[in-house]
């Protein structure tokens, strides 16, 4: 029998300057995710959840997604791929929305890697610095944002582990 771990996120000798990840699956997202995001984070503004003044009102005619899900959904799309296995999100340097997403929109995300370095102060870790692109099904960019991100070299980080032991004794 073999046992199988699935990767979770990468360490510092793992990510190459350049490299794209591409984030799979996509999700299409709901007027129920918009209204439940709005409520939670206590964003009432009627562009997200009042249909009569979007279209009557609003530039678009029609509900827009609050920005801070597209991000969310982006991010946390990001995290299997890059940041699972990461120390600590140090700073968001830079966010962008450049076209705005609608109920039924479908989004998808993609990371490239744009810096590592090995940390001055502690060997067992270094700071990676990537950007996240979010494209909608129309393949129009509707989130862009620029973060940094602890992470553990492979030699240093804690090994997994689960508060059980499997039947199989692995």
């Amino acid at each position: 029998m073999t046992v199988h771990e699935r990767p979770f996120g990468r360490y510092l000798e793992d990510f190459e300057i350049g490299d794209v990840y591409k984030h799979w699956p996509g999700k299409t997202i709901t007027e129920y995710d918009d209204h439940l995001f709005c409520m939670i984070t206590e964003n009432h503004h009627p562009l997200h959840s009042d249909a009569w003044f979007a279209e009557t009102q609003a530039p678009h005619g029609k509900n827009v997604v609050v920005g801070n899900l597209v991000y969310s959904l982006a991010l946390g799309m990001s995290v299997p791929d890059v940041s699972g296995s990461c120390i600590a999100n140090l700073e968001v340097e830079e966010l962008k929305h450049q076209h705005p997403t609608f109920h039924g929109d479908t989004i998808y995300a993609e990371t490239k890697v744009l810096d590592k370095k090995e940390s001055g102060s502690k060997p067992d870790r270094g700071i990676v610095t990537v950007e996240t692109r979010a494209f909608n099904q129309r393949g129009e960019e509707v989130c862009y944002f620029r973060r940094k991100l602890m992470v553990w070299k492979r030699d240093s980080a804690p090994p997994r582990q689960r508060p059980y032991t499997s039947p199989e004794g692995a």
